[in-house]
């Protein structure tokens, strides 16, 4: 099967790359990416993607949106990655009160239950008042 996005890096490309993976330069996911991009230069090695799947132990899709992505966003893009649109939602507990809830779920139940459930351990957190609110239905109000 031919292969729609063919990836031809320049030699500034390249030297990037071999920088990036010399000097282990940003994440592992980087790193891979760079491998993935120089074994898929078609006027370089000219790996088929399963052999580049393979030598890194990755899926040959991951190959082949790599690439695509080379094509279609350039360079850069392929290299660093997709940037996140949404970002995570901030963390609702801080380091302290995730102690304090984990605490509290290794130690016994309170009398009449066997075991802590989820709805049970956020009506005990806002009971002990270390947040106002663990849930939209549960809390101090």
């Amino acid at each position: 099967m031919r292969k729609k996005y063919i990836v031809r890096l320049t030699e500034k490309e390249r030297q990037q790359l071999y920088e990036t993976i010399k000097r282990l330069k940003g994440t592992n996911q980087k790193v891979r990416r760079a491998h993935i991009l120089l074994k898929a230069d078609a006027d370089g090695p000219c790996w088929r993607d399963k052999e580049i799947a393979d030598a890194f132990c990755c899926r040959t899709q991951t190959v082949e949106n790599i690439r695509k992505q080379f094509v279609v966003n350039g360079f850069q893009q392929a290299l660093d990655g997709k940037k996140r649109e949404n970002p995570p939602t901030p963390k609702l507990l801080n380091g302290e009160q995730e102690a304090k809830i984990i605490a509290t779920r290794l130690g016994a139940p309170p009398p009449g239950y066997a075991n802590w459930n989820l709805r049970l351990l956020a009506r005990h957190v806002v009971e002990l008042e270390l947040v106002p609110s663990i849930s939209p239905k549960i809390s101090v109000f």
